[in-house]
């Protein structure tokens, strides 16, 4: 038997993920999700949304903190290096000893690529907090230093909320619009791990009495409507997802149930080839009127892809 204390790593079987993002678009273009968009930006080929990876940890996890892991836990994760489809990854996940309630995470392509790294959690006793996660440094450090100047960017600030109400339902055949022209049944058709309570075969022998949606779909559910935010960026632009984190507040998202997403911008930021800004989305389940599931998503525009960005 394992000390509570003894370190130890678990390793999944190289998967293939799906590109499920090809006819993307959004404000009137297409997105880095299309191939000729991809090559405009000077990328190998149109990636992989990066959540598609989460699904590769999600056995891993459960059979660390079983059913738990679906409705306390989080999967927080710094995106790396992007994915085309018919590359291969490997999810890891090390964990300083059985008893730790907080775990490394890394995916890599089978050449020793890195796709993306972070931290898994479980939230203990009646908590839902988590502690320092591994995108937490990162949004404090946008906080404390925002960018001086923006300019595809220059009309969000930060505490702004969604202008909108904006109700989405998680349902196997919804199709989730232009953002995401596919449904759930459609995803997990082609998801990389397919646990047995996303189905509807077997949804209803979960715990909570219906199909659990993946970890990987929280930020479709969060994204899908975000026209509604009144956060609005320059066109033409391109954007692409920089951090994702996604954390369930004590149940997972039901199939069945509807959601009020609720949005706040909590950061701005900037790098060489980007301007970026946080959201923070909150999914109230409109059946019991209580949180359900926070996803904190760091979006990022390509400077190269709106036209005469400022050089100087």
């Amino acid at each position: 038997m394992l000390r509570s204390d003894t370190p130890f790593t678990v390793t999944g079987p190289p998967r293939a993920p799906r590109q499920m993002l090809a006819d993307q678009s959004y404000s009137g273009h297409a997105s880095v999700h299309d191939d000729d968009m991809a090559a405009s930006l000077g990328l190998s080929g149109a990636p992989i949304e990066g959540p598609t990876h989460f699904s590769q940890f999600e056995p891993l996890l459960a059979s660390m903190w079983g059913e738990r892991w679906f409705s306390h836990g989080c999967i927080s994760a710094h995106f790396l290096n992007m994915v085309v489809e018919g590359e291969e990854v490997q999810a890891t996940v090390t964990s300083p000893g059985p008893a730790s309630p907080i775990v490394r995470i890394d995916a890599t392509k089978i050449d020793g690529t890195p796709v993306l790294t972070g931290t898994a959690s479980i939230a203990e006793g009646d908590s839902i907090d988590h502690g320092t996660t591994a995108l937490s440094a990162r949004v404090a450090k946008h906080k404390a230093n925002p960018p001086p100047q923006l300019h595809i960017l220059d009309q969000l600030a930060v505490g702004q909320q969604g202008a909108e109400i904006d109700i989405v339902p998680a349902a196997f055949d919804h199709n989730y619009g232009a953002m995401y022209p596919f449904t759930l049944a459609q995803k997990l058709e082609a998801i990389t791990e397919l646990v047995s309570w996303f189905t509807p075969e077997e949804g209803s022998d979960s715990p909570w009495g219906a199909a659990v949606v993946p970890y990987e779909m929280y930020s479709v559910l969060a994204n899908s409507g975000s026209g509604k935010s009144g956060f609005v960026t320059r066109q033409p632009s391109v954007g692409l997802f920089i951090d994702l984190e996604v954390r369930a507040l004590g149940t997972p998202i039901l199939v069945g149930r509807e959601y009020r997403v609720e949005r706040e911008i909590v950061a701005l930021g900037e790098s060489r080839r980007t301007e970026s800004y946080w959201v923070s989305n909150n999914l109230i389940d409109t059946t019991t009127n209580e949180p359900a599931a926070n996803v904190l998503l760091h979006s990022g525009v390509f400077k190269d892809s709106y036209p005469n960005y400022p050089t100087d």
